[in-house]
């Protein structure tokens, strides 16, 4: 089992730009994927991008493209999301997730997650 811990995350002005990190403990595989997900209040959790821990490849949703980077430091077994130009709509609480294996669907561990408020 993987635990994943989030940090980073906080009060930004629109415009700005803010970083998250997941630290991945436990047993993980060259691969493993990690994705980050949001949910704002009242709406449905998003996903926003993933990257495989083998290859570095990642993959982002519209929403985010152009705006957000993914990354990870194997050394350190911890994925990024670097968020720039942010949003108001950006506002959310954000996770991160693992899997096994990359072409699995479901995604069998999470982060407890963090908030990120954009104000205007």
């Amino acid at each position: 089992q993987v635990q994943l811990v989030e940090s980073g995350g906080g009060l930004v002005q629109a415009g700005g730009s803010l970083s998250l990190s997941c630290a991945a403990s436990g047993r993980t595989s060259s691969s493993y994927a990690m994705g980050w997900f949001r949910q704002a209040p009242g709406k449905e959790r998003e996903f926003i991008g993933s990257i495989r821990w083998s290859t570095g490849s990642t993959y982002y949703a519209d929403s985010v493209k152009g705006r957000f980077t993914i990354s990870r430091d194997n050394a350190k077994n911890t994925a990024y999301l670097q968020m720039n130009s942010l949003k108001p709509e950006d506002t959310a609480i954000y996770y991160c997730a693992g899997k096994p294996n990359y072409y699995l669907r479901n995604w069998s561990d999470w982060g407890q997650g963090t908030q990120v408020t954009v104000s205007s």
